[in-house]
């Protein structure tokens, strides 16, 4: 299979004074995860950081205000498509359920579509995602890049995160919110003065994965009752478009649905 080199691996962009979404527009659509750079006045955060077949650090150093303060990782979950790049931060904080799995990932870990168990892609397609070609990607970031080269290769957490705990910005507070269901130590954040969500993988506005290794539709209904309880005004999902209160429970109530019948 031959593919074509990318011109760039990764795009930005600003999604208001402080929030930068960084997207890998190469890698499928299933595993095209958002990430999102928060710079505050003490110190910033990325939250989640894609699939690390390109380094993301030195990339996001390019537009950062103060490339010299403090960055703090914030993985919302150990999925492949969210810890590609967490070896590169000093600060990396998660969920303890998912400590283990960020030190040493045993799940997906390859760029090839025979890798992924059948009947995890089958999960995958009946959820209305698009097939999958011979890779999760369609460019190669540089000429000579081998897809057989790549490696998920995690990291310890240097630090913990539950719910009620803060990750402080300086000028921005977020609760950690626990938000079991699409895997057992999946976190959001929620900065109360503003009403900004970061939902990670709990809510987005696409097919939600809810069958699969770690996942639990019991954890999801707690989750999405955790959430109908806040005063958002704005949702950052872990994949799609953001989107407000009123697209927020509809999403809600359109699996509560499914998951009654």
């Amino acid at each position: 299979m031959t593919l074509p080199i990318a011109t760039q691996w990764y795009t930005s962009t600003k999604i208001d004074d402080d929030t930068t979404l960084i997207l890998e527009p190469h890698v499928h659509v299933l595993e095209q995860a958002n990430m999102f750079l928060v710079e505050g006045s003490e110190r910033d955060m990325i939250l989640d950081t894609g699939m690390g077949i390109v380094p993301l650090k030195p990339y996001l150093d390019t537009f950062r205000s103060n490339p010299d303060k403090d960055i703090i990782c914030v993985s919302s979950h150990t999925h492949i498509d969210h810890i590609g790049c967490v070896h590169e931060f000093e600060t990396r904080l998660v969920h303890p359920a998912e400590a283990d799995e960020m030190a040493s990932p045993s799940g997906l870990s390859s760029l090839y579509r025979d890798d992924i168990p059948a009947s995890l892609l089958q999960t995958f397609l009946d959820a209305g995602y698009p097939p999958i070609d011979e890779l999760l990607i369609d460019a190669l970031p540089f000429a000579g890049y081998d897809p057989k080269s790549y490696v998920l290769r995690g990291a310890p957490a240097t630090g913990l995160l539950n719910e009620g705990d803060v990750v402080d910005l300086g000028n921005h507070q977020y609760s950690v919110l626990h938000l079991p269901g699409h895997s057992p130590g999946g976190i959001g954040l929620f900065e109360a003065s503003s009403g900004v969500l970061f939902g990670a993988d709990a809510i987005y506005d696409g097919p939600l994965i809810y069958e699969g290794p770690g996942m639990s539709v019991p954890d999801y209904l707690k989750t999405f009752e955790k959430l109908k309880a806040l005063d958002v005004s704005m949702v950052h999902g872990g994949h799609d478009p953001s989107f407000g209160s009123v697209r927020m429970h509809e999403i809600i109530a359109k699996y509560e649905a499914i998951w009654s019948t």
